[in-house]
């Protein structure tokens, strides 16, 4: 069986430290292999030999010849997509500003852990390290083009619902629209894992998304009419469909056949890439001309800086789940996310927590006494229509409690 986190790098320039973090690793059972190096320069040799072999990259500071925050900064440069956590004890002020140049040098940094490390730190920490959406972690294959190319003939993309819900009041604020390719033989499902990296390399992809917004849309004023709750629809665009001019228009016309407003969506655009062509950003700056709602999705593991959030024409901003695991006992989370929150105060930003899953997660966030919402399965997880519907119906008939 394949481990959570296959392979590690960890580097120190103490061999007794490297020692314990095998032993540690080798206790936890998670990894199916870790290599340890002496010296950063070491390391970054073995990524840059392969730039996909490691899963994630333990780190120390302060180092000879070259120091843990020069070895972020070149496996940025390198495009390392995995995971980068710190082995020493940080400040809040030194990790805020750490997260936020690891992002400038687009590397994923996502946590530190003090000196002497303790096991049960360690299993968070790696427990994050899976949860980080980047393609070196363990996923299902892929299907076939020609098996996703025969989904889409077959009308088979299929919109699924998740709801974003108000910690404080406990309304439906919004939902989101996910895409799950639902067979018309059986309905067994496939889960986007297997087939949006494939839809996006054949460039498919605007015909999953049009689709997706298109079915959802047209059932939106059924759906309200059935809870008797007003609520807005998220959609999911990716940086490179932000490249066609033509998108705002696109999505404008289906509006107008489904009698709805720009008002009534959210565009989630992931922020794993950089937003950077003049192309995206004149078609994000439209989106939002035209009133739609524009949110920064899985903040905290791309490449968008506290800077650029004060500057890009962003409405809401969607924490990352890696950041939300354990965030009751994670310093590191905890300095992040009080950031976001002042930021999004200060901006007047929409904040979403996602992948909430245990209610102490549930418990830290609500200390903020912010407008914060809450996506996760701790309230519950994509629904097909009838089956959300359903949800919705039971939670708002009750106190809006999770189960």
């Amino acid at each position: 069986m394949k481990k959570m986190v296959p392979n590690i790098l960890v580097v120190d320039d103490s061999k007794a430290i490297l020692i314990i973090m095998e032993a540690i690793l080798s206790e936890l059972d998670m990894s199916e292999k870790v290599v340890t190096c002496l010296s950063a320069a070491e390391a970054l040799e073995k990524v840059a030999n392969d730039i996909n072999r490691f899963d994630a990259v333990f780190t120390d500071l302060n180092m000879p010849e070259m120091d843990g925050m020069e070895l972020i900064r070149h496996l940025g440069a390198l495009n390392y997509q995995g995971g980068i956590i710190i082995v020493s004890e940080m400040d809040h002020k030194v990790i805020s500003l750490a997260a936020d140049l690891a992002k400038q040098h687009n590397a994923h940094l996502i946590g530190n852990i003090p000196k002497p490390v303790q096991l049960s730190q360690m299993r968070k920490l790696l427990t994050k390290v899976a949860k980080l959406n980047c393609h070196t972690l363990l996923r299902e294959s892929l299907i076939s083009k020609s098996e996703l190319i025969k989904a889409l003939k077959n009308d088979e993309v299929t919109p699924f619902y998740q709801p974003k819900v108000n910690a404080i009041n406990n309304k439906i604020e919004s939902v989101e629209i996910l895409a799950r390719i639902v067979s018309s033989k059986d309905g067994s499902i496939i889960l986007p894992n297997r087939f949006i990296s494939l839809a996006e390399q054949y460039y498919l992809i605007n015909q999953i998304t049009l689709s997706l917004f298109e079915k959802a849309t047209s059932e939106f004023s059924n759906i309200k009419a059935q809870l008797g709750h007003d609520f807005k629809m998220a959609f999911n665009l990716s940086p490179i469909q932000l490249d066609d001019l033509n998108c705002p228009n696109k999505l404008l016309l289906i509006l107008e056949l489904n009698q709805l407003t720009p008002s009534n969506i959210i565009i989630e655009i992931t922020e794993q890439h950089a937003l950077s062509s003049l192309a995206q950003l004149e078609t994000l700056n439209r989106l939002r001309m035209h009133g739609f709602g524009v949110s920064l999705d899985d903040f905290g593991v791309g490449f968008t800086n506290i800077n650029q959030l004060r500057n890009l024409p962003f409405t809401e901003i969607k924490i990352d789940r890696s950041l939300i695991s354990n965030i009751e006992t994670d310093l590191f989370s905890q300095v992040i996310v009080s950031s976001l929150v002042n930021i999004t105060n200060k901006e007047h930003l929409d904040l979403v927590a996602e992948g909430v899953e245990r209610p102490e997660e549930l418990a830290y966030l609500k200390h903020y006494k912010k407008d914060l919402t809450i996506q996760g399965f701790l309230y519950s997880s994509p629904k097909p229509k009838n089956e959300f519907i359903d949800w919705a119906k039971n939670w708002l008939r009750t106190d809006g409690s999770p189960a």
